[in-house]
């Protein structure tokens, strides 16, 4: 699964130099998939759809830090454990019961993102 950012969130910024992924991003915040990942050009989503990863994307939230889920790997293949969870104050960053994802299945979204 995803981790998510609850709207317990102060805004504080701890979680989001620790992301590997760089998958959090500040409210109102455009994000792409070549953000410090490995990513150019078209790139295939996990779920096959296709989409430029230099293109900016909306932000998901206009108010408080948010992970794009396309992005979090819950730090599989970097980390033990999710960073962003382990470095926020207020514990907001919890397990997201709308993405559910096999381990396997993060370790494949790492490798794609980074090699």
């Amino acid at each position: 699964m995803a981790i998510m950012i609850t709207e317990e969130c102060i805004n504080c910024g701890a979680c989001e130099p620790e992301c590997p992924n760089n998958a959090i991003y500040e409210g109102g915040a455009e994000w792409r998939f070549s953000d410090k990942t490995k990513v150019s050009g078209m790139f295939a989503k996990m779920d096959g759809t296709m989409i430029d990863g230099n293109t900016p994307q909306p932000p998901k939230v206009m108010d408080r830090y948010y992970i794009v889920t396309d992005k979090c790997t819950e730090c599989v293949g970097f980390h033990d454990e999710p960073q962003c969870a382990s470095v926020c104050p207020v514990d907001c960053c919890v397990d997201d019961p709308d993405f559910r994802e096999p381990k396997d299945d993060l370790m494949a979204k790492k490798v794609r993102m980074h090699g």
